[in-house]
C-alpha cells in the first residue's frame, strides 16, 4: 500500500546528493472535496500539493511556503501552501469565460490549462523579528516555459538556487505524489568528474520510476527498487495533514481592509455579513451590531 500523508527525506552517503519522496492521501482528498473540478485540474492541484510539501522541507523558521500560478486560460488561479506545522491546503479558481473542452478535461497539460501566466514561490515568515533581525518575505518568479510543473520547478532551482534538481509528480483521484533528487553543494567529494558521474548514475536510476509505482507503492519499496545498490540513508518521516488557517478573527481583520463605507452598504443591503472560506467552506456570520462595534474605533478609507 502507498504511504499516507508522509514525506521521507534521504541522503546518498557517498555523494553530495539528497532526495525526498512524498505521498498525500487523506489530506489530498480533503482538498479535492472542496475543489470539484475536471480530472486534469484535480490532478494538477495534487501536483501542486505534492510540490509544496517537498518545498516545505526547506523552511528553517516558523512560516509558510506558497506555490501559486495565475493565467489567462481555463484555470485563473491554482495555489497550494504548507506551513512549518506541516498543514496543507490548496485551491483552484476557474475562468468562466474559457470553455472546458473534453480534451482539456481529460488530457490538458499545465501549460494548456493556465495559458499565459506566471508561477510564483513565496516564503512568508510567521514572525518578523528573529534574534534582533527581520525575516523578510521572499518571492521567486518561475517562468512557465515547460509543459509541466516538474519542468518549471527544475528550471527555478537551476536558475535561482544553482542546484541541479530533478522532479517527478503523479496524481490520481486518491493519491498525489512527488519525488525529488537534488545535488548539494560539494562537501564529501570535491572532484567535479566524480560528482558528475555519481549524479548521472543516480538520475539514470531515478528516471526508471513510473507514475504507477509512485502511486501504488510505499516509500521504502520505491527507494529499494531504485537504489538498492546505493548507500541510501532514510530519515524519519514527516506527517502532513489538511488544515485551514481561517478563523472568525481573520475574517474580521479582512473586513477592516475593505473600507467602512462598503461594509455599511452591505449591512444596509443584507442586514448582516456572511463570509465563506474558499479553502475549507467554513462559514462565518457577522451580525450588524457586531460589525459596527468592530469598525467603530477605526478610521477606514
Amino acid at each position: 500500500m502507498p504511504s499516507n500523508d508522509l514525506l521521507h527525506r534521504f541522503l546518498f552517503d557517498d555523494s553530495d546528493i539528497r532526495g525526498e519522496i512524498v505521498t498525500l492521501s487523506d489530506s489530498y482528498r480533503e482538498v479535492l472535496s472542496h475543489n470539484q473540478q475536471a480530472p486534469t485540474i484535480r490532478q494538477l492541484l495534487g501536483e501542486f500539493l505534492a510540490a509544496v510539501s517537498l518545498l516545505s522541507s526547506t523552511l528553517k523558521f516558523d512560516g509558510r511556503i506558497i506555490l501559486q500560478a495565475r493565467g489567462d486560460g481555463l484555470i485563473s488561479t491554482i495555489m497550494a501552501e504548507c506551513n512549518h506545522h506541516n498543514d496543507l491546503r490548496g485551491i483552484v479558481r476557474i475562468n468562466d469565460d474559457v470553455e472546458l473542452t473534453e480534451e482539456l478535461a481529460l488530457h490538458g497539460t499545465m501549460q494548456q490549462l493556465l495559458g499565459n501566466g506566471v508561477l510564483v514561490i513565496s516564503i512568508e515568515p510567521q514572525r518578523t523579528e528573529n534574534f534582533g533581525g527581520k525575516l523578510e518575505r521572499y518571492q521567486g518568479i518561475v517562468p512557465m516555459d515547460a509543459e509541466n510543473l516538474a519542468g518549471c520547478l527544475e528550471h527555478y532551482f537551476q536558475q535561482s538556487e544553482q542546484l541541479a534538481t530533478r522532479l517527478w509528480f503523479a496524481a490520481n483521484e486518491i493519491y498525489a505524489t512527488g519525488f525529488l533528487i537534488q545535488a548539494l553543494p560539494q562537501q564529501l567529494n570535491t572532484n567535479p568528474d566524480d560528482n558528475r558521474d555519481k549524479w548521472e548514475t543516480i538520475i539514470t536510476l531515478a528516471e526508471t520510476i513510473t507514475p504507477e509505482e509512485l502511486l501504488e507503492l510505499d516509500h521504502a519499496t520505491v527507494l529499494y527498487r531504485l537504489f538498492n545498490e546505493q548507500p541510501v540513508r532514510v530519515f524519519e518521516p514527516k506527517k502532513l495533514r489538511f488544515s485551514c488557517s481561517c478563523s472568525k478573527e481573520r475574517c474580521a481583520s479582512a473586513l477592516l481592509t475593505i473600507g467602512k463605507d462598503e461594509v455599511e452598504e452591505l449591512l444596509i443591503e443584507k442586514g448582516r455579513i456572511d463570509i465563506d472560506c474558499q479553502f475549507c467552506n467554513q462559514h462565518y456570520y457577522f451580525a450588524a451590531d457586531e460589525v459596527r462595534k468592530l469598525l467603530g474605533g477605526n478610521v477606514l478609507h
